[in-house]
């Protein structure tokens, strides 16, 4: 059974939210912490876009036999950056593009149903198999990996030292990590994302990246989550992955540059959409969720940014409605 949820929810999966700190709360932090160290279903929602992803295909690191782009995929831009691949070749990386349609499930292996060219989906739950499933039928995949909470059910629960436990994050089995201790923390990262890489996932969506807004245990400042959230871009971008920056709004000024896209939780009902817009100025897609109200609340400024943006349950299971 969920716990009660805080008054201001992040949820992220079927296992619910950890307390995310609103924008201003965390903007105040941010200043505090400059001092001390300067020197929901609604049927008149529009249709959403159709079409396959414009982009590049898949990153060299991880190519997917049988997966040609869909007839009549227009030309891509170049992407923003470009990586070494392991084995020493160099490619681009999968750019998505603002506008895009996209799936967002992590209850459990994806259902393929849904006709949209991304989905988001669960990176230990999900199989090469699955991925390829979904490559085949023209659509880019991202990995779902957390990477700022310790979780008792994944299967390298024991590689990971308890000195980096910290407190409950709000969901059983989950306690958030010490990313200030990135030497232990970087080989475990990097395991995690050489698996969404042999999977053949074309991007990784890192959870829990903004621990420094939360009560974690940890005395951790925003210079700390700045460190590890490029350590993170950097762990996807050498193994040829594009990488989102999951909420953070705060840090976007500073993040951007090192991230391909943007995933987001309600920034609608907190009014914070708007603060997502460099990513948008810079051809990068955000990928953005509402849990409460219907389309029609969200979906106008919704489109006015393009942003990509649906109703999702909070379990995020297989339902969706899209502006």
């Amino acid at each position: 059974m969920s716990p009660t949820l805080p008054a201001r929810p992040t949820p992220r999966s079927r296992k619910g939210p950890p307390v995310r700190l609103g924008l201003v709360a965390v903007l105040t932090a941010l200043a505090l912490t400059a001092c001390s160290t300067a020197d929901d279903e609604d049927d008149d929602a529009a249709p959403e876009p159709s079409g396959p992803a414009t982009s590049q295909g898949p990153g060299p690191a991880s190519p997917v036999p049988g997966s040609p782009s869909p007839p009549g995929s227009p030309p891509a831009p170049s992407p923003s950056s470009s990586s070494s691949a392991p084995g020493g070749q160099a490619g681009p990386r999968w750019q998505p593009q603002p506008g895009l349609a996209w799936q967002w499930q992590l209850d459990g292996r994806s259902d393929p149903s849904v006709d949209v060219p991304v989905y988001d989906i669960d990176g230990f739950e999900n199989s090469k198999a699955d991925v390829d499933r979904l490559h085949r039928d023209g659509r880019k995949v991202i990995c779902y990996v957390n990477v700022g909470a310790w979780e008792d059910f994944r299967p390298d629960k024991d590689a990971f030292p308890t000195s980096l436990f910290g407190k409950p994050n709000g969901w059983k089995g989950e306690r958030w990590l010490d990313i200030r201790r990135t030497d232990q923390l970087r080989p475990l990262m990097e395991r995690r994302f050489d698996m969404c890489r042999d999977k053949g996932f074309d991007a990784v969506e890192p959870d829990l990246v903004e621990g420094y807004g939360n009560d974690t245990g940890f005395p951790l400042t925003a210079e700390h989550q700045l460190a590890y959230n490029r350590m993170i871009a950097e762990l996807a971008h050498a193994r040829g992955l594009s990488v989102g920056l999951k909420n953070d709004l705060p840090q976007i000024p500073q993040l951007e540059g090192a991230f391909d896209f943007a995933v987001n939780e309600e920034c609608a009902q907190f009014g914070e959409c708007a603060a997502l817009s460099p990513f948008i100025k810079a051809g990068k897609a955000v990928f953005h969720v509402e849990y409460k109200g219907t389309p029609s609340n969200f979906c106008p400024e919704a489109r006015k940014l393009n942003l990509s943006s649906m109703l999702k349950n909070p379990e995020l299971d297989t339902w969706r409605k899209a502006c």
